[in-house]
């Protein structure tokens, strides 16, 4: 089982590894936006491998790990293709002057990949135990792991083509699940890791993978991804009178304002 868990952290790290180097060669550390979802299968399939005993819960939880991080590389790569390297990145790159390559590599990729590691641990667990007994409450994981695939993949794609559209420039979408939530992709992928984690409660001990959906849940709500975003929309009107009248995070029925700009 600790073998395992090594390993599959060692594949992980070449891993990241391999997305230095192309992120390196292209001068584009935004490709690690697209390596991020990818970084999670490599760590469930080689426990799934070298466990080799392959459960129904093993190879359900693999299987939508599986899903989730090629519907996430797919769509990165398709949104960020041609394009210039992320404002984020850009800032990093500017911030940190003639270190900028040990320091993305240690602060991005390193970094990110730790991230990965511990979020996808519920995962990780599920593959190195032998566990075979489901019950209802199993069900009840892989349910809410579908409502945040939905979240995630619907807000993502609506987001997506509404930004393909040159009459959309700086509009704000307010309809669809955005009208419910402002960050229908974040919420997704937080419901998700909490539905693997319910998953790994059948599995001896585990309950002290909880640190994983924690971690998820702190880096997009406080560091990573709300944050940031409201950063960047911080001067934009329009944007604010959209915060004002949509949940944050969980959905909800939008708030009644009087003049509302169109």
């Amino acid at each position: 089982m600790y073998l395992i868990i090594l390993f599959s952290g060692i594949a992980l790290l070449i891993f990241m590894h391999i997305a230095f180097l192309v992120g390196l060669a292209k001068k584009n550390n935004a490709i690690i936006d697209s390596f991020y979802g990818l970084g999670f299968v490599v760590v469930v399939w080689t426990a799934f491998i070298l466990m080799s005993t392959y459960t129904l819960m093993q190879i359900i939880t693999t299987s939508l790990v599986t899903l989730w991080g090629f519907r996430l590389f797919l769509y990165v790569t398709i949104r960020n293709w041609g394009k210039p390297e992320d404002y984020r990145y850009q800032a990093m790159r500017k911030r940190w002057g003639d270190k900028v390559i040990p320091k993305s590599y240690t602060k991005i990729y390193l970094f990110q990949g730790l991230i990965i590691f511990l979020v996808v641990f519920p995962a990780l667990f599920i593959n190195v135990s032998e566990t075979t007994h489901l019950n209802w409450l199993y069900i009840i994981g892989v349910v809410i792991w579908a409502i945040g695939f939905y979240f995630e993949t619907i807000g993502d794609y609506q987001l997506y083509k509404f930004k393909k559209n040159p009459n959309n420039k700086g509009k704000i979408l307010d309809q669809g699940l955005l009208k419910y939530t402002q960050h229908p992709n974040y919420f997704g992928e937080v419901t998700m890791w909490w539905g693997i984690f319910i998953i790994a409660l059948f599995v001896p001990f585990g309950y002290i993978t909880i640190f994983g959906p924690i971690l998820i849940t702190f880096m997009i709500i406080k560091v990573s991804g709300i944050r940031l975003l409201d950063k960047h929309f911080e001067k934009d009107d329009k944007y604010a009178d959209y915060k004002k009248r949509t949940s944050v995070f969980f959905p909800w029925f939008p708030k009644k304002t009087k003049n509302i700009e169109k």
